[in-house]
């Protein structure tokens, strides 16, 4: 019986990582700090530590209320004003279907 090293052989592909994440159709993007934080117009907005270094899209919805998202996801509303994010459904969680 053969080890997976006698059958390895390498991908003639180089791997050249992640593609950066664009936001296009945003006004701005931003990174989240490491302690969890974002900061947009002077103040500090607590997202969470899991998304510490992540480009988040921000796209400014109304006057001081801002929707945020990541890749195809949007995950809430920033209100600047009391500097707090507004979670939407959780677009991960489980789907359960109605009880009869």
């Amino acid at each position: 019986m053969k080890v997976p090293a006698d059958v390895y052989k390498a991908s003639p592909r180089p791997y050249e990582g992640l593609p950066e994440i664009s936001y296009p159709f945003h006004d701005r993007d931003a990174i989240v700090t490491n302690c969890g934080r974002l900061c947009i117009h002077r103040k500090k907005i607590n997202i969470s530590t899991v998304m510490a270094g992540q480009r988040l899209g921000l796209k400014q919805v109304d006057d001081g209320i801002w929707l945020v998202s990541f890749m195809h996801y949007d995950l809430g509303y920033i209100d600047l004003e009391q500097r707090t994010l507004q979670t939407i459904n959780n677009p991960f969680g489980t789907r359960l279907s109605p009880m009869s």
